[in-house]
């Protein structure tokens, strides 16, 4: 037998190669395909469980702070802390912390913002007259901030050859140290002091002009602070400032800016353990659980009272982003020897306004700068705070998110309880769009008292803010940007124009938090205090709030156990959020071990639009359950496509050799020698298919970077026969069941009667008609492929939709995309090539056909039409068969796998359909080109 076997698979040599070279590619691409979706899945795996874990497991809100936006889509807002200013009581948060399972539960209550005024020094020297004993410079500052542009208020510099002195009144009251001796003016004589004239005292505490007692008499320097009651925060000119400098060529001006800055309180400890806060300590030390609020006595108080302290570490960078643009000016003063009696009176403010100015130059600095300066103070006063709102949101017609704005604020947001004076340098941005409600808290009147009286009862005195540290969150230990959740608590959220005209607007730079308290982008907490300090904070303000009783804002969970998205780690995050929803039902409970930042689309404007990281929830599960769906059909796909193809190979193999079975047959070969002559010269086509399969799958794993080549390549032997024993099983069984004189006619159904035939395509229809199994075999390579072209590319759709949309889903789709596509080409082309080896084994059976058509007078062009038609024939009605399969079965997956993909997959399926029909009409070109060079005698005597 084996020599037998051996001597037909040299005289059928060329069919033989043809067979196992068909073995080949597809044990092959079946070995690549699976090891590159395996591969693939492992890298998502990889991926996933590397990027699944975050700073914080469960985040835990008030009740009623979850958005409508967030609970539709399943999201968390990027900026979500800086609008909530409590709602979790601290016996909540207490309980929490002592839960099983819980490993840092670290808590987060903002205060609210307390306003820390600085300067900037602006070096104006280069402007300066080197001639002139006394001149007067003036800026006229811009402010850019975010996407407004704001003219805030002059500043000056006087700058004077003569020196300043000190000197105190009469009565020892009131002391200046900008004292200049000068001209003396008869109408401005009753302003001198010791002989001088206060040259900065009008102009920077007093510009009303007043009468005292509204008499005629002069209103002589003071300490009572001028009534500023009727002016606007808002006002530019209550914020202008003259610099009095003595010197020459040598001048600055300290622009007085105010830094709104928030207050949080944080529990050192977890906070240490949850993102490493110890490690940022710039200068001075670490809060700790320590600290707490503290006394000083009279003796000791700068109000010669009793003062109380909370402690507090200050970050050291500016949160909030800015510049300030100035054209300077230099003012023509007239005579500079009356400008002392010129500026000592109380029409300073009138005079210098009333000056012109020539435009001698441009400044530009960062408006941070004023901040680090800031730094240099340890101590601040809490005499008002203010708190903003959330953000609220809308669904445009388009799907995407818009802003709803707030009103404007008032100017009486900006006053102290002191004479109801308006607060100082209230930063220009509080005048552009308003998208929170900004409310104002404010303190009680009794400090360094100790206790409170009369309307303030029951309350506490406000107390200093006294820092003990600076820190830097630059230092922060990194975590995966792929699963980056909120850390709010040192770090705005990401924000950059969406189109064009808003990157132009931000000139490509990110939107950062501006001083606006009513602005989109609210700049994290930049003081932090003690838990234990809430009480001193919350309770010195005038009107009780929801502070008092439900301080906490957010408490961030770290769960014990948790190493990715396994299922024991899903499970005991989720036993730690159930016990908190069944214990406080009404909290807000977040389950972030998994999430990753998605980019959304929101409109601040009709003109303004932005992209920021919102926080999908549970993506990395989700794309473990898309990936293993995706990689079991594409196994199964692939393996039914390989073992189709070596099936047709098979088939055809031994559908051409009826005539030469049925002589065995009639010679008295049994069934069951047969059956082994066919096996075993499948056997032997597959080991050695294998054998050079083997070789050629690692050479190609190599190459493509597959790890483990080695090892893949080993397998390719063992499948390659069972592949060509499989696929030749049922064709070899079915040549035993023929008789031999069955054996020996053609393949070709009867026909039941005469049609006559007026085109070439009606003879190509009717031969494809003729011989049905033949067409059904070669058609159903094409189908199954377009088919799982169909199935795969709606399983890829859905999978890239289930995953892309979040950063860690975009990496992923990234990773398996170069997979998806091999896997969906390689089935398009073997089922293709299942097809063309049917055509080309029926153009070889139909020869005498062919030479008979010939004989008759057909030309070459019109045989070579007729052998396209049927291979078009043929691959359209499989195409188009394997397209409607393919929708049906996508459809029985389930409408989410069609969701928003239905024309795209249909177009997709028809476009494939095309594909092969075009790349089967191409193939026929050969055996079309070696038929029309043989002469009919030839055929029809072979024949």
């Amino acid at each position: 037998m084996i020599t037998v076997i051996l001597e037909q698979l040299r005289r059928r040599r060329g069919r033989a190669l043809a067979l196992a070279a068909g073995i080949l590619v597809a044990a092959t691409s079946f070995t690549l395909l699976t090891a590159t979706v395996s591969t693939s899945r492992a890298t998502t795996v990889g991926t996933v469980g590397e990027n699944a874990r975050s700073a914080y497991d469960v985040l835990v809100r008030p009740p009623g702070s979850q958005t409508d936006v967030e609970r539709e889509s399943g999201l968390v807002v990027p900026n979500f802390l800086s609008g909530t200013f409590g709602g979790i009581t601290m016996d909540q948060y207490r309980r929490i912390r002592g839960m099983a399972g819980v490993d840092v539960a670290a808590p987060v209550a903002n205060i609210g913002y307390l306003m820390v005024m600085s300067t900037i020094s602006v070096d104006v020297s280069r402007f300066l007259d080197s001639r002139a004993t006394r001149q007067i410079l003036r800026i006229r500052p811009t402010l850019t901030a975010g996407l407004g542009t704001y003219r805030t208020s002059d500043e000056y510099v006087y700058l004077t050859r003569s020196p300043l002195t000190s000197a105190s009144s009469a009565d020892q009251v009131f002391r200046s140290d900008t004292l200049e001796k000068g001209a003396v003016d008869e109408s401005t004589r009753r302003y001198l002091l010791n002989g001088k004239y206060d040259v900065c005292f009008y102009f920077n505490r007093d510009k009303t002009e007043q009468t005292k007692f509204n008499l005629e008499l002069p209103m002589r320097p003071n300490l009572i602070a001028e009534d500023r009651s009727e002016m606007s925060p808002f006002d530019p000119a209550l914020n202008e400032w003259m610099n009095c400098q003595s010197g020459r060529d040598k001048a600055t001006i300290d622009v007085p800016v105010g830094y709104p800055v928030l207050l949080s309180a944080i529990d050192p400890a977890a906070e240490d353990r949850l993102v490493g806060i110890g490690a940022t300590i710039t200068s001075g030390r670490m809060l700790t659980e320590r600290d707490k609020p503290w006394v000083v006595p009279s003796s000791k108080s700068i109000h010669g009272q009793r003062d109380s302290y909370v402690p507090a570490m200050l970050s050291s960078s500016p949160l909030t982003a800015g510049t300030l643009d100035a054209t300077v000016e230099r003012l023509d003063v007239g005579d500079p020897a009356n400008l002392p009696s010129k500026l000592g009176n109380p029409t300073a403010a009138s005079f210098v306004r009333g000056l012109h100015g020539t435009p001698v130059g441009r400044i530009g600095v960062d408006l941070g700068k004023g901040y680090r300066k800031a730094l240099q103070e340890d101590s601040f006063d809490t005499g008002a705070y203010w708190t903003v709102g959330p953000v609220t949101y809308r669904r445009t017609p388009g799907g995407d998110l818009a802003v709803r704005p707030q009103a404007r604020q008032k100017p009486g947001l900006w006053v102290t309880n002191q004479g109801e004076q308006p607060v100082p340098f209230v930063p220009e941005e509080n005048q552009g769009e308003q998208y929170r409600k900004v409310i104002s808290h404010a303190s009680t009147d009794c400090i360094g008292l100790g206790h409170c009286d009369n309307v303030d009862s029951g309350r506490l005195p406000n107390p200093f803010v006294k820092l003990v540290g600076r820190y830097d969150t630059g230092r922060l230990r990194g975590f995966s940007p792929l699963s980056d959740v909120p850390l709010e608590t040192y770090q705005p959220p990401q924000v950059t124009g969406a189109d064009g005209a808003t990157r132009a607007a931000l000139h490509d730079r990110p939107l950062r938090p501006d001083r606006n308290l009513g602005g989109y982008v609210s700049p994290p907490p930049t003081m932090l205090t003690t838990m234990d300090s809430i009480t001193a904070l919350t309770k010195s303000r005038r009107v009780p709030g929801l502070q008092d009783k439900a301080p906490v804002s957010a408490i961030r969970i770290r769960v014990a156990g948790v190493s990715g998205v396994d299922t024991a780690s899903r499970a005991r995050v989720n036993a730690v959020a159930g016990a908190i929803r069944a214990a406080y039902p009404h909290l807000q409970v977040d389950v972030t071990v998994g999430s990753s930042p998605a980019p959304r689309t929101v409109a601040l404007k009709p003109s303004v639009h932005v992209t920021e990281r919102w926080v999908a929830k549970g993506v990395a599960l989700r794309i473990l359950k898309a990936v293993d769906t995706k990689s079991a059909v594409l196994f199964v796909l692939v393996l039914v496509v390989c073992a189709l193809f070596i099936g047709q190979a098979a088939l055809a193999s031994v559908r051409s050799r009826r005539t030469e079975i049925g002589t065995l047959r009639c010679l008295g070969w049994s069934g069951g020698e047969v059956l082994r002559l066919i096996l075993g010269e499948l056997t032997v086509i597959g080991l050695a298919s294998g054998a050079a399969g083997t070789l050629l799958t690692y050479v190609l794993g190599r190459v493509l970077g597959q790890p483990g080549a080695g090892a893949k390549s080993l397998l390719v032997l063992p499948v390659a026969l069972l592949v060509a024993l499989t696929a030749g099983l049922i064709p070899a069984w079915l040549a035993t069941r023929l008789g031999p004189m069955e054996a020996v006619r053609p393949a070709v159904s009867a026909a039941r009667r005469a049609r006559p035939v007026g085109s070439v395509a009606g003879l190509a229809g009717l031969n494809l008609l003729r011989v049905r199994g033949r067409t059904l075999l070669g058609a159903a390579g094409l189908a199954l492929a377009v088919a799982a072209f169909t199935v795969l590319l709606a399983l890829t759709l859905a999978f890239r939709g289930e995953a892309a949309g979040s950063l860690l889903g975009n990496a992923v789709v990234a990773q398996a995309r170069g997979a998806d596509y091999l896997s969906v080409g390689l089935s398009l082309l073997l089922g293709a090539a299942g097809a063309i080896d049917v055509l080309i084994i029926s153009q070889r059976e139909r020869a005498a056909d062919l030479a008979v058509l010939r004989a008759t007078g057909w030309t070459h062009r019109e045989l070579a039409k007729l052998t396209l038609y049927e291979g078009i024939g043929l691959a359209l009605l499989g195409g188009l068969t394997g397209a409607a399969a393919g929708l049906l079965v996508v459809l029985s997956l389930g409408q989410g796998v069609l969701h928003g993909h239905l024309l795209a997959i249909a177009g997709a399926a028809l476009l494939a359909t095309l594909a092969a029909t075009a790349l089967v009409g191409a193939a026929l070109a050969i055996p079309i080109r070696g038929l029309s060079r043989i002469a009919p005698a030839h055929l029809l005597a072979a024949d």
